[in-house]
């Protein structure tokens, strides 16, 4: 039945190949895009944790001083 659905009886056609094995390079490059932009926000945070003063829910709760 697998035979059927892919619609002839060898294995697969090298053009066939070629388009898998483009797609595990485009699925590498993406993936290696994703873990480059995490660790470069990851940085941004921690710079901007620097210079953030930390707020407390009780900061929330007093009134703001005029």
């Amino acid at each position: 039945m697998a035979k059927a659905l892919i619609g002839f009886v060898g294995g697969p056609t090298s053009d066939q190949l070629r388009e898998t094995a483009r797609m595990h390079r485009r699925i590498a490059d993406l993936e290696a895009e994703v873990l480059r932009l995490k660790i470069e926000n990851d940085g941004l945070l921690a710079a901007v944790r620097e210079h953030i003063e930390p707020v407390t829910a009780g900061d929330l709760l007093e009134p703001a001083a005029h």
